[in-house]
């Protein structure tokens, strides 16, 4: 498995903090906010795969880009930035060595203090 970073993704969440599409929501929230499984199914279904992939930090690209498992460290809900999302992706990624989506995560977090 070979996580790297989904560059498009974070110019995606980027985009949306400056565009103020942010929750600026607690640090344990993202259990509570985050989509569920049908949700991301209606979501695939309605957008497509493409628009998937542009919520997720993480791409493995041994995996199959028309699965969910090749997506990993969601920051947002299909609509708007989640701050605990952002929060939660950074610390999971520094957990397991993903140092680039961590740094990434963490000057996100930035961003959406500093936009805030």
């Amino acid at each position: 498995m070979a996580i790297t970073l989904n560059e498009t993704a974070l110019r995606h969440a980027r985009s949306l903090v400056r565009d103020g599409k942010v929750v600026r929501d607690e640090r344990d929230a993202w259990s509570e906010d985050a989509p569920s499984a049908s949700d991301e199914n209606a979501f695939i279904e309605r957008e497509g795969w493409t628009a998937f992939r542009h919520w997720h930090l993480g791409i493995d690209d041994d995996e199959n880009d028309e699965t969910k498992q090749a997506y990993s460290f969601p920051y947002g809900d299909f609509h708007k930035v989640h701050r605990c999302a952002v929060i939660s992706l950074e610390s999971r990624a520094g957990q397991y060595d993903h140092d680039e989506i961590r740094d990434a995560a963490r000057k996100l977090l930035e961003l959406i203090d500093s936009e805030g």
